[in-house]
């Protein structure tokens, strides 16, 4: 085997000219969106109004397997891909096991995250498409911050609904996602009718990613020239974030590597699903062995302590129903700092990976993600968004196992943003104001008993 350098980089020429649809060579398909009101699945034109064209053909195509990825997007791409792949020698020195750790760092961009692989992408297609501007939600902000980014430089409109709670806890990722041209709102608010009905129902709410998709879709769909765009759980967000994955394929080639652990955090599915992608692929195949681990938090389990079923992706119950592990639409997680993580579901291909034992589950409180931050931090020498953190915590725990062992197995995790602008987090951490609120199973059962009987 090559000795492995720090930072396995490829060169610009190797960059991937394609996004990789991972759904073509799934055994199972993920299930169809259906229409709330007929439960048939939905058509190209039904969605429309919604969404942009181009993004339409994409979210609906099971059989493509490879999208070329337009010229103009592939020279954004350029500005910060390829990212690193990084061997963590200093973390593996810390914890003293004999595995071997890398890590692909998404957050080398203006935006701080993976999020740009997707957001420069719809932007593209809404410019395309001669739109004027489009509607979002973001939870932690790193979606806002990043297709505000998009829009400014493709001279878009944008308009952001944020999570309250992350919209009081965040106020510079706020003020980034204004300084590229932005209005942000903070989500419920009494701007539009579901979020008069969701407050009139929910007084004083933090809100969720739920609420603030509602607040979004109405606000497109009544404002001529606009669409919604959505940061994760689609399936055509997995293929753009497909690059992810498909770079860290070609990084591990280099060096004869063959991944026995590959971890990723779990709110929608973005990261995860395009992290993933390429060893998804050659996992079904027969042509690779390893363990796909999906992190997400205790606060909100869609995975492991979900329901499989059809739901609404909005707790407006205005868009259209996904078959998905879900918490229910209705359901309000507590206002911790999993940030972008508080998604009710989980994307429709994660979910039927997941059903068929394709992949694996894992929940972990936030005291426990920090601590993990906290850890990586002081050796590695960068600041992980809470997000990234929970993926890091079980990189870290699988490679302990490996001490105890003495295997020397090969981990990946995408490390899929900075904390730099979740300080308030870190704050309460150090401070030890922060707890481990977990749903009770009466609170999981109250919401699941409103789930649409399809």
């Amino acid at each position: 085997m090559k000795e492995i350098p720090y930072k396995i980089y490829l060169e610009e020429n190797e960059m991937p000219k394609a996004w990789y649809n991972l759904r073509a060579d799934m055994i199972n398909k993920p299930a169809p969106l259906l229409n709330p009101g007929t439960h048939e699945p939905m058509k190209a034109e039904e969605l429309a109004p919604v969404f942009c064209e181009e993004l339409i053909k994409q979210e609906l195509d099971n059989d493509t397997a490879y999208f070329p990825i337009p010229e103009e997007i592939y020279n954004f791409y350029k500005m910060y891909r390829p990212s690193p792949l990084v061997r963590a020698y200093c973390l593996e020195k810390e914890l003293g096991t004999p595995a071997h750790i890398y890590y692909k760092f998404e957050g080398n961009n203006t935006s701080g995250s993976h999020k740009l692989n997707s957001a420069i992408a719809q932007a593209y297609y809404a410019k395309m498409q001669g739109l004027k501007g489009v509607t979002t939600e973001t939870g932690a902000g790193q979606w806002g911050t990043a297709l505000s980014m998009a829009c400014s430089y493709f001279k878009l409109d944008c308009k952001v609904f944020m999570v309250k709670v992350s919209y009081e806890q965040k106020p510079f990722r706020r003020e980034v996602m204004r300084t590229y041209g932005a209005s942000v709102t903070p989500s419920p608010s009494m701007t539009t009718q579901i979020g008069q009905k969701i407050l009139e129902a929910h007084p004083g709410t933090t809100g969720s990613l739920g609420c603030a998709i509602s607040e979004a879709v109405e606000v497109a769909t009544s404002t001529p020239g606009y669409r919604y765009v959505l940061g994760s759980v689609l399936n055509q967000v997995l293929l753009h974030q497909s690059i992810i994955g498909l770079e860290t394929e070609a990084a591990l080639k280099k060096y004869d590597i063959k991944p026995d652990i590959i971890v990723g955090c779990a709110g929608g599915g973005s990261n995860l699903g395009g992290l993933i992608s390429p060893f998804m692929r050659d996992k079904i195949k027969g042509d690779l062995d390893c363990r796909i681990i999906a992190v997400e938090p205790a606060s909100c389990p869609s995975f492991t302590r979900g329901k499989y079923a059809y739901d609404f992706c909005d707790t407006g119950m205005v868009c259209p129903l996904a078959k998905m592990y879900t918490l229910g639409s209705n359901f309000i997680p507590a206002p911790n700092h999993a940030g972008g993580l508080r998604y009710h579901g989980m994307s429709s291909i994660l979910s039927q990976l997941y059903d068929d034992g394709l992949m694996e589950a894992i929940a972990v409180p936030q005291t426990q993600v920090f601590e993990a931050a906290e850890r990586f931090a002081r050796v590695e020498g960068i600041l992980p968004a809470p997000e990234s953190s929970h993926a890091i915590k079980v990189a870290i725990d699988e490679a302990l196992k490996c001490k105890e062992t003495g295997e020397a197995k090969n981990i990946v995790f995408g490390l899929t943003g900075t904390g730099y602008f979740d300080m308030v987090a870190y704050e309460k951490f150090h401070d030890g104001l922060m707890d481990d609120y977990i749903p009770t199973d009466a609170e999981l059962e109250a919401s699941f008993a409103q789930l649409p009987p399809v």
